[in-house]
């Protein structure tokens, strides 16, 4: 069988300063590109819109008949990108309202396990749960309506029917709600563009609002890629970025054979289960960008009201999330290099709490990068054809990884109560990390 491959991006810069004339022209079809997505939002983003945007080619249809495109002048190679991509927004809040949804029922306690059961098919169904939304009588066909004809006549359906819908209006957000009013960019379609070279210098040609028109922007290199871009516009700096989705075949190591475990931390990155340490300075690096967060924060407020805008407050703060980023793929790949694994295990931790006493600490913690460095992980496993575990969490930091018993930290060392041993509390972590992945103990 052929092996999967793995899509990821990669971006490319523009060479020159891109003249005020252009990037006008750029924004223009970024703010039209804009306004189609906000449409979709708007009409289709309801409780009304939810019978077609699966899979949505109805609402395409609906968009092209509408004349929006026409009006804008937006070519198609913008138009229907822009469709498709508030369309898949619209289906991604929908899919964390459902899950919102699923987890009060499942906490519910005054349900009953066959009350459960019920709400959890209707959620399942897009059908009749745009039935449900829309007060209409749910129909489906075949073994799938016998099945829920079955579950309906356990269970007393229309109470059941206005409890989903509070949970929806509770948990449901319209998309675009709270977006940035600035057009950051768009993507355009294979067609839209093409590379080539004009005056010496390799580029990119991309389509215009005007019929037969092209702009030319230099490139810094001459790769060249056949698929949907993503142009990102950063005006101030006279510049873009483009995005390129690229399918690689994992890399395979016929050395890779070891098992690690792994210990996440906010100020030292990774902690294997041998003590090795990645990721070092992760914390200095955390720590800066979080205290500048806050500083810039409180100045703002402060001045809110004959602050001029914060451009150079998000250059600044893409500028080290950048170097940031950059720091943590560089000591990911250090990590499989050296430790040269063949499966990693992690444990999988309950999400960041809220509340507690002590305001800097919790916004350390809400600045550091743990989704980020958990998500770089799993694909640079997966580039390099790396196993990646996740075990059970719970007490793993508590209990002693060579008797079993509990313990307590003390000064970043972990002391047990029962055998009275004494280890860096995350190569402690670590190793009770490994033990239970080398049980099998697997979410």
């Amino acid at each position: 069988m052929p092996q999967e491959k793995i899509c990821k991006t990669v971006r490319q810069y523009s060479k020159e300063a891109i003249s005020d004339e252009d990037m006008k022209k750029l924004q223009e079809i970024a703010g039209d590109y804009r306004k189609v997505k906000q449409y979709v939002y708007a009409r289709y983003g309801g409780i009304g819109g939810l019978a077609g945007i699966y899979p949505g080619y109805t609402v395409q249809k609906e968009m092209t008949a509408g004349g929006l495109r026409k009006e804008l002048g937006l070519p198609s190679v913008y138009f229907y990108l822009a469709v498709h991509e508030a369309l898949g927004d619209i289906r991604g809040q929908w899919e964390r309202t459902k899950a919102k949804t699923l987890a009060a029922v499942n906490r519910n306690g005054n349900l009953t396990e066959e009350e459960k059961h019920y709400l959890r098919f209707v959620l399942k169904s897009n059908n009749a749960f745009e039935a449900v939304l829309n007060r209409k009588p749910i129909e489906l066909p075949g073994g799938v309506g016998k099945k829920y004809g079955k579950l309906a006549g356990l269970v007393e359906t229309q109470r059941l029917h206005g409890y989903l819908c509070r949970q929806v209006r509770k948990n449901h957000e319209k998309c675009g709600q709270g977006a940035k009013k600035e057009a950051e960019g768009f993507s355009v379609a294979e067609r839209g563009y093409r590379y080539g070279e004009k005056e010496g210098k390799q580029g990119l040609f991309l389509s215009m609002k005007e019929q037969r028109s092209r702009i030319f922007i230099p490139l810094t290199e001459g790769n060249h890629y056949q698929c949907q871009l993503k142009i990102r516009l950063y005006p101030e700096e006279k510049r873009i970025e483009i995005h390129a989705p690229v399918y690689v075949t994992p890399r395979s190591h016929g050395e890779y054979e070891n098992k690690v475990g792994v210990s996440l931390g906010m100020y030292i990155m990774l902690t294997t289960d041998q003590g090795h340490c990645y990721g070092e300075e992760l914390g200095r690096y955390q720590v800066e960008y979080g205290e500048w967060i806050r500083e810039q924060a409180v100045s703002y407020s402060r001045n809110r009201s004959d602050n001029p805008g914060r451009k150079k407050y998000q250059a600044k703060k893409r500028r080290l999330e950048e170097q940031l980023h950059s720091y943590v793929n560089q000591e990911l790949n250090r990590f499989l290099r050296q430790e040269k694994p063949k499966t990693v295990y992690l444990a999988k931790l309950p999400k960041p709490g809220q509340g507690g006493v002590n305001r800097k600490i919790n916004h350390s913690a809400g600045v550091w990068q743990r989704g980020y460095i958990r998500e770089r992980l799993k694909l640079k496993c997966r580039e390099q054809s790396v196993e990646l575990k996740e075990v059970p969490g719970k007490d793993i930091s508590r209990e002693c990884s060579s008797c079993g018993g509990m313990g307590e930290h003390r000064e970043g060392r972990f002391l047990c109560g029962a055998c009275g041993g004494s280890m860096e509390e995350k190569r402690n972590t670590a190793r009770n990390v490994l033990k239970r992945g080398v049980e099998e103990k697997i979410l």
